[in-house]
């Protein structure tokens, strides 16, 4: 058994065995220096004598002659049985060098790439909501109604096996368990036949669009892209070097005519069609064989993002665009993010078979793997079958959650806020009259501790609409309760008060 060695890191110690100056000074120096300077705290532990002796490769007499020189000047504190100590009388104030009267020297910004100084300037200033489980966050699932205690069960089980392999770095395309649980998954609840060699393990959704960003995109290659669209997907692919094509949506989805007319020849296109983010709607079946019709035409790609749509709740859901597909042409995205919860920061896309080859290549390369441990809790939770149960319970879960909603918002908004009926997903929408701008209204909503995302954060290009995306998978039918009567309120002053939201547009 290898003992346990304490104390500070001091490894930044330089001696140089080539000095006049003896090696006993040299370290007495640098140690007095250290402390007087607050590179080691007050208080804080030093290494033994032998430890730190065997560490910079000196004797361990050296050692000791400079741990007596502090000792007498009072710098530190041996203690019988606990080890030597920085004294805490360095806590008390000392007199610091007066600064130079020069001014500072000027630093020049940090050159970005253009693609990111064009990601940053077009939509730095939207700043982050706030990502907590109250009304009435978006992209949260129902943390009350996760088993915790299955989940906990596997976790600790792998985290007990071998460590080499819970340790290591993880296989770049992911765990093979995971990879044949998602493939199996897929195929029996999605309808996508696809094999584990086309399943790409990722950290999150996010990663799948920035992988395929890189992969097949030069700079200024034009992307349709809903309008308004689904915030992550956007901001990557821009910083991919993407030119957006913004392609408006109606009640049907995409719109694939008006995309074509703006851009007949694009490389690639990026839609939400089992869930249009933000808007809600599901994208038609005309749709999509129009949808892969242009995408064969113009030899582009298509991401579909199927980021909820195991939350199907409305009847029997229209199959994936992946699953219709015979071109080839779709990659496949999803996110365990929704499905389990956003900190495991895991996701996957199913690779169309002529960018299997590709992509092996570059994660091979690129990629060091989600960490093994988590994936092999979440493959075994799939393959014992929780995983399905715990869809199936999500969806009457979000069904109720959604139907509270509708509710109180038929009780306490008739005339404020026209809450959108949904058939998916953790989050609907709602129209708000033209005198309630929905700046306004979200702002006045932070205030009183209610989160309304705009519809205008998920626009590329102007919207004629005026409405906030409200999620309700994250709160229960009784704080969903409570935050519409705030909410409210809320609409009701500022309609009271059209000055205040005339001036916040």
């Amino acid at each position: 058994m290898v003992k346990r060695a304490g104390g500070a890191l001091l490894l930044s110690v330089a001696i140089d065995h080539a000095s006049p100056r003896p090696v006993t000074t040299q370290l007495y120096l640098a140690l007095r220096e250290m402390m007087l300077a607050g590179g080691i705290a007050a208080g804080e532990r030093l290494p033994a004598t032998r430890t730190l002796a065997r560490e910079l490769g000196l004797s361990r007499t050296t050692v000791i002659e400079a741990f007596d020189r502090l000792t007498a000047e009072g710098l530190i504190e041996p203690r019988v049985g606990a080890g030597t100590y920085v004294s805490r009388a360095l806590n008390a104030e000392r007199p610091r060098p007066a600064p130079a009267p020069t001014a500072a020297p000027m630093r020049p910004a940090p050159r970005l790439a253009r693609t990111m100084t064009i990601a940053v300037e077009r939509f730095g200033e939207r700043a982050r909501l706030p990502q907590v489980a109250r009304a009435f966050t978006t992209a949260l699932p129902a943390f009350d109604a996760f088993p915790m205690a299955q989940w906990a069960r596997l976790a600790a089980r792998h985290w007990r096996s071998h460590r080499a392999d819970i340790m290591g770095y993880g296989d770049p395309y992911g765990l093979p368990a995971l990879r044949r649980a998602i493939a199996a998954h897929l195929r029996q609840n999605r309808g996508i036949e696809c094999d584990a060699e086309q399943v790409f393990v990722v950290a999150g959704a996010q990663q799948a669009f920035n992988l395929v960003g890189s992969l097949l995109l030069d700079p200024g290659d034009p992307v349709w892209f809903e309008n308004p669209g689904a915030i992550g997907a956007r901001n990557s692919l821009i910083a991919s070097g993407a030119d957006l094509v913004p392609v408006p949506v109606d009640a049907q989805g995409l719109r694939v005519d008006e995309a074509e007319a703006r851009c007949p020849r694009f490389r690639l296109a990026f839609v939400t069609p089992s869930h249009q983010q933000p808007l809600g709607m599901t994208m038609s079946l005309e749709r999509r064989f129009a949808l892969l019709k242009a995408a064969e035409r113009a030899r582009a790609w298509i991401i579909e993002d199927d980021y909820d749509g195991e939350f199907h709740f409305g009847g029997a859901p229209l199959p994936t665009l992946k699953s219709i597909d015979a071109t080839g042409l779709v990659i496949y995205v999803g996110t365990f993010s929704k499905s389990l919860f956003p900190s495991l920061r895991l996701g996957y896309l199913v690779a169309p078979p002529a960018l299997v080859d590709t992509l092996r290549s570059v994660a091979g390369k690129l990629l060091h793997g989600v960490p093994t441990a988590v994936q092999a809790a979440v493959a075994e939770f799939i393959d014992e079958g929780h995983f399905a149960a715990h869809v199936r319970r999500m969806r009457r879960i979000y069904a109720e959650r959604h139907d509270a909603l509708c509710a109180a918002a038929a009780r306490r908004l008739g005339g404020l806020l026209d809450v959108v009926q949904s058939h998916s997903g953790l989050h609907t929408v709602g129209h708000l009259d033209r005198a309630l701008p929905e700046l306004a209204v979200s702002k006045a909503a932070l205030v009183r501790d209610i989160t309304v995302s705009p519809l205008a954060r998920y626009a590329i290009a102007p919207l004629d609409l005026n409405g906030l995306a409200l999620g309700f998978g994250g709160i229960t039918p009784p704080e969903i309760d409570d935050g519409v009567a705030v909410l409210a309120e809320v609409l009701e002053d500022l309609r009271r008060r059209p000055s205040r939201a005339a001036g916040v547009r």
